[in-house]
């Protein structure tokens, strides 16, 4: 038995798997890693495409599409590997990407997750890091995502700037996240009830809760397309980041660190759908209502609360980026 599996979960994307399949095979040690497709229902020819041009990859097939985050939990569930690495179907693995993970992961027991940094798959030669992971991600005081790297759309070149060694991080993208697969079990997956988002935040959260430790190791590295499955610019997208960071923050924090923040929030994301209505788009603003309605809906899902609130006790969860985006214009971590 190999001690990784790195699973690409597929949902009608054989023109991705053809493009960005064959460096994953290529780049990824034999000897360390079998490389498996969860395929979620796929109605196009994506099964076909792995059958014939890929026969040398496992396939778990789904009946439907479950989201990214019961798709995985489905496939986590049927393997046996002592690590597993959850890979975007747009990423792109140059060679030995793997081996600086595991080679961490395996000498240092007290971490349960780790990330390499995360790039833009470009044509041209500049390394840009990627929006959903860069080289690792924080919360801010108001429950605000941001990366080294990254602070909302500011995206940062990679100049080395964040190869000081391994980090400890808040959370690790979900586009290439590797994860001990009994931890992943135990603190219970990948929310469903997400469907995707911020599922990754979510169950880093609950892995630092359970007192493992989440690492970006820069040594590695990957690429990532990004959008695509969902593009940035579609209300869908931007319904599930607005009700999922909501939920994220009900779930992970005491009941009364929860309640003074999601007030807060309520007033920054009634901000934002008015900013959304004077840049006419309406598809975002009524996507933003629609959020905060499910969240009110959902949250009663959610009865256990933990005790401690994690991120004071980070120096990146005491800052403030939305006044120091928009108010002092620093678009640098």
């Amino acid at each position: 038995m190999k001690k990784v599996a790195v699973i690409i979960l597929n949902w009608n994307g054989s023109a991705l798997l053809r493009r960005y399949l064959p460096t994953v095979l290529a780049g990824t040690n034999p000897d360390l890693a079998d490389v498996i497709v969860a395929d979620n229902g796929s109605t196009d020819d994506s099964r076909q495409v792995l059958a014939t041009e890929f026969p040398q990859v496992q396939v778990l097939s789904f009946d439907q599409n479950l989201g990214f985050a019961e798709g995985y939990n489905q496939a986590i569930g049927k393997i046996d590997h002592e690590y597993t690495v959850l890979l975007n179907s747009d990423v792109r693995t140059p060679d030995g990407w793997l081996d600086p993970l595991l080679d961490y992961m395996e000498s240092h027991p007290e971490v349960g997750a780790v990330q390499p940094k995360l790039l833009q798959d470009r044509d041209d030669d500049r390394q840009v890091f990627e929006y959903a992971g860069a080289a690792g991600g924080y919360i801010d005081c108001h429950g605000y995502p941001y990366c080294r790297g990254r602070i909302f759309d500011a995206i940062e070149d990679d100049l080395g700037q964040y190869d000081d060694g391994p980090k400890s991080i808040f959370w690790a993208t979900g586009a290439c996240l590797m994860v001990r697969s009994e931890l992943y079990r135990r603190v219970g997956g990948l929310d469903k009830d997400f469907f995707a988002h911020m599922e990754e935040i979510d169950l880093c959260w609950r892995i630092h809760l359970s007192g493992s430790d989440i690492m970006m190791v820069p040594t590695s590295h990957v690429y990532h397309l990004g959008g695509g499955s969902l593009p940035k610019n579609n209300p869908r997208k931007t319904y599930l980041n607005f009700r999922n960071n909501l939920l994220l923050m009900h779930k992970n924090l005491p009941k009364r660190e929860a309640k003074r923040m999601l007030f807060v929030r309520r007033l920054y994301d009634t901000l934002a759908f008015f900013m959304a209505l004077a840049k006419l788009h309406g598809g975002d603003a009524r996507a933003i209502v629609r959020a905060h309605c499910d969240y009110r809906s959902m949250r009663s899902r959610y009865t256990q609360h933990p005790d401690v609130n994690l991120l004071p006790q980070w120096p990146a969860g005491r800052r403030n980026i939305v006044i120091e985006y928009y108010l002092l214009r620093r678009k640098r971590f």
